[in-house]
């Protein structure tokens, strides 16, 4: 599975399977906004850098709710 493959398998595909793409799996205008930022982009780093990948913020509902930057869950 390439990392496209998987990225869909788990934000598309999942919702899709539980018949909600039309409030999530997708980032857009209206939907739900859970997700995660990383410390490299994930989709095009090599494959030995991905083990080193941090997290860098946490979104739940549109809400920050984890930031690296300031060290803090909600």
């Amino acid at each position: 599975m390439t990392r496209a493959q998987a990225l869909r398998s788990y934000t598309l595909d999942a919702a899709f399977g539980e018949f909600e793409e039309k409030s999530k799996g997708s980032i857009e205008p209206g939907k739900l906004a859970d997700f995660t930022v990383f410390s490299k982009d994930i989709m095009s780093i090599p494959d030995n850098d991905l083990l080193s990948t941090e997290v860098a913020m946490t979104i739940v509902g549109g809400k920050v709710v984890y930031s690296k930057e300031k060290q803090r869950v909600q």
